[in-house]
């Protein structure tokens, strides 16, 4: 696959600079969590978002570039909710409607084409409609306390933050200062950006009414690069909950101190997390997906009968 390729080279290279490592904060005590699969052979899975409707929404694609949106049942039917989706990215829903990148591909954010677009989908009626075009390598996404719709771009110059306008304003980039911001999470007032390809994994803090304003930066865990963090998803304990891609394991994280530690283990070049949302998918689990085409939850101890 090009982008776990195109991720391993760039680890090599960072590595080979010799840039140095800041030393993370002590992690605190985990208790690890048990790991199931709920679903596999779908595909490159690159997001998810529940639709609070019984569905968990995936972004999947093909090595070709293509793609689509699909949607999973608890007991881990999928179908095709959007056909023909180019590199799919990342996912929101609100009130009904999915909004989705596409254009989230390694070509392109590394010769800088402009294919990306912001799409949305009507989940009742499956009507669809493009939001904003023009955007390089969109890959995480939230949607801002007002409204708006803020993007990442992790690879190709320069990485950076994105806003696209509802208003059919042109999308502006914010800031390109933050190394190779990856997931997003939102929670409140604070927005949570993970790089994926910088010398250490880091996090960086934002006020979502000052996103141009000053970054708080945890450094939760080692060498990015062998790490290479993805989308994160803020829990209901008001921790971050981290997927480190190539190294397969889940990281807890203060979002004051920045201390982090594993909670999971062997979930193979896992893309996305987030605690589920709706009939069937429990709010206390954490769903992944994966490049393998695999989802999992992600379950605490004493989903399994084990003292917790």
């Amino acid at each position: 696959m090009d982008r776990k390729a195109a991720g391993l080279a760039l680890a090599v290279g960072l590595l080979a600079g010799g840039a140095p490592a800041a030393a993370a904060p002590a992690p605190t005590s985990c208790t690890p969590w048990r790991v199931d699969v709920v679903a596999s052979g779908l595909g490159i899975l690159e997001n998810l978002a529940f639709d609070g409707r019984g569905g968990l929404l995936a972004s999947a694609s093909t090595p070709a570039g293509g793609g689509s949106l699909l949607t999973l049942t608890p007991d881990g039917r999928a179908d095709t909710v959007v056909a023909e989706v180019p590199a799919p990215g990342g996912i929101v829903v609100d009130e009904g409607t999915a909004f989705f990148t596409t254009g989230n591909g390694t070509v392109s954010g590394l010769l800088g084409r402009t294919d990306g677009t912001l799409e949305a989908v009507d989940l009742g009626t499956g009507a669809r409609r493009t939001v904003a075009a023009g955007l390089t390598m969109p890959n995480g996404l939230v949607r801002l306390p007002g409204g708006d719709f803020l993007v990442s771009r992790n690879l190709g110059s320069p990485p950076g933050l994105t806003r696209v306008p509802v208003d059919g304003r042109a999308p502006e980039t914010l800031r390109t200062d933050l190394g190779s911001v990856n997931g997003l999470a939102i929670e409140g007032k604070t927005v949570y950006a993970a790089t994926t390809f910088d010398p250490t994994t880091r996090i960086h803090a934002l006020d979502a009414d000052d996103l141009d304003g000053p970054a708080r930066t945890l450094d939760p865990s080692g060498p990015g690069p062998l790490e290479t963090a993805d989308d994160l998803d803020v829990g209901p304990d008001g921790a971050l909950y981290v997927p480190l891609n190539v190294a397969g394991r889940i990281l807890r994280v203060d979002p004051v101190t920045g201390a982090g530690c594993t909670i999971a283990t062997g979930v193979p070049f896992v893309s996305a997390v987030a605690f589920g949302d709706g009939p069937g998918w429990d709010p206390d689990v954490l769903y992944t997906t994966g490049f393998d085409g695999s989802v999992h939850a992600v379950r605490p101890v004493r989903d399994a009968g084990e003292p917790s």
